[in-house]
């Protein structure tokens, strides 16, 4: 089974939980996916992937963000904002990793690796 074929089981599953596409394949995933990137739905990625992925991506980008908007020009030194930025990541990551972890206990999601899709079970009888 391609990567491709068991990511599309596992968004199925996801689905047929109830939850929302936002939710289980959100936009920066997405895209990711489309460039070929190799990367489980948010559900199944475990807690520290998920936390240090949301966590450094938000962290950069709202770092970027405020230094252009605001700290460049009330001079916070560029150390202080990399302090600031890695913290407020952090909890942000923190945050996107317990939603995750909680939501995928939940719905009883397991894990990418202890995933079977229905498809492989079949092949393997």
């Amino acid at each position: 089974m391609t990567f491709d074929e068991k990511r599309a089981a596992a968004v199925e599953l996801l689905a047929s939980k109830g939850l929302w596409r936002a939710s289980y394949a959100p936009t920066l995933v997405a895209w990711l996916w489309r460039l070929g990137a190799k990367i489980p739905p948010p559900h199944f990625a475990g807690f520290f992937g998920t936390l240090l992925f949301s966590g450094s991506v938000f962290g950069v980008a709202w770092g970027l963000l405020m230094w252009v908007i605001t700290w460049s020009r009330h001079g916070v030194s560029p150390l202080a904002a990399v302090g600031i930025s890695a913290a407020v990541g952090l909890l942000f990551g923190l945050g996107m990793a317990s939603y995750y972890r909680y939501s995928a206990r939940k719905h009883s999601i397991p894990t990418w690796n202890a995933f079977v899709p229905p498809e492989a079970r079949r092949d393997r009888s």
